[in-house]
């Protein structure tokens, strides 16, 4: 299965230290996953440029399920549609539930997706079963979410192609 992030994210954190260009980048992801329609937009666009080439119609789009369920509905929903619009996909939001909600990794550093996912999001599996699927996050930072929802989603007999991650968390070493 391939990997592939479009960008580099900078958190907040290290902003000061990154380029004009790599803040701006952050800021538009930022945007993106406070569900702000400009920044699904962009985000939509990005996504379609980045596979366009790629014969998708027999696709599956599935996004990995935010924290909360309104998060969830707020960040995807639109995106999702978007994208399946522009490049032929399938959309597979409506067959991805979020029940409850569960602590954001990136602030507790705790990986509930990982060690409760069935408690947490519901697959529909005889929907997924033989389907090819593209599954799409956010920001990949350690990937344990990710390959905790992809084994899900191949537990429920879905044939995962890719995955792609609108950006990739890159960090600044201090130095001495």
């Amino acid at each position: 299965m391939m990997q592939f992030a479009l960008f580099d994210y900078i958190p907040k954190r290290n902003l000061r230290r990154a380029s004009f260009e790599q803040q701006d980048i952050s800021r538009m992801i930022l945007g993106f996953k406070d569900g702000r329609n400009v920044y699904t937009r962009w985000a939509a666009h990005e996504v379609c440029r980045a596979i366009r080439l790629m014969d998708l119609t027999d696709t599956v789009l599935v996004c990995i399920p935010a924290s909360t369920i309104y998060s969830h509905v707020r960040r995807w929903k639109r995106f999702a549609q978007l994208v399946c619009r522009l490049s032929g996909m399938q959309n597979g939001f409506d067959r991805v539930q979020v029940s409850g909600s569960r602590k954001r990794a990136h602030v507790t550093g705790e990986y509930e997706l990982c060690t409760n996912i069935k408690h947490y999001v519901h697959i529909d599996n005889d929907f997924f079963r033989g389907k090819k699927v593209l599954v799409i996050d956010d920001i990949y930072t350690t990937g344990q979410s990710s390959r905790a929802f992809i084994g899900a989603m191949q537990a429920a007999g879905a044939d995962v192609q890719m995955a792609l991650f609108l950006a990739k968390t890159k960090l600044f070493c201090r130095s001495r």
